[in-house]
């Protein structure tokens, strides 16, 4: 069975991820989809709350596995037994720092391939970043990510405003 693993912070879930999803599950068997518990980082949205958007989001699709881990990918694949990482490039910085990473898993487990992904051109300019920007300003996110991360957004600036 080829299994691979999405890991990603998803904080939030785009419409660019969901586009990764989509066209990697096609070519395997599971994408299981890991979204990375890292206590260092500030993050809008928990990990139980990431998951539960990105459930959410992929229920329709059913060789989709959503998933939160803690420490390093490689071991987190090994645990899922996934000789699979799937990474999405949307410009050319992106791939500078995903090839490092791939290059630091390589040294760490050779049998665990990284392939990367081109994000579609309708993706390319959406970031997790630019959108609790777009959002935390009033700003319409409705394009750019699914409508169960929308209303997320909506409601964690709302309660923000209302501190």
């Amino acid at each position: 069975m080829l299994k691979a693993v999405y890991p990603g912070s998803f904080d939030p879930v785009t419409n660019g991820h969901i586009d990764i999803m989509e066209r990697c599950a096609v070519f395997v068997e599971k994408l299981v989809v890991a979204v990375l518990d890292n206590p260092s980082k500030a993050s809008l949205f928990s990990v139980e709350e990431r998951v539960a958007m990105l459930k959410e989001a992929t229920r329709n699709m059913p060789n989709v596995e959503v998933r939160s881990f803690y420490g390093l990918l490689v071991d987190f694949c090994r645990q899922v037994d996934a000789g699979l990482v799937i990474r999405g490039l949307r410009a050319v910085t992106d791939f500078e720092y995903e090839f490092k990473m791939a290059l630091a898993n390589r040294k760490l487990a050779e049998d665990i391939e990284t392939v990367f992904i081109s994000s579609s051109s309708d993706n390319m300019f959406i970031s997790s970043s630019s959108i609790k920007e777009i959002a935390m300003f009033g700003g319409s996110v409705e394009d750019m990510v699914p409508e169960c991360v929308k209303n997320c957004l909506d409601r964690k600036f709302k309660n923000r405003e209302e501190k």
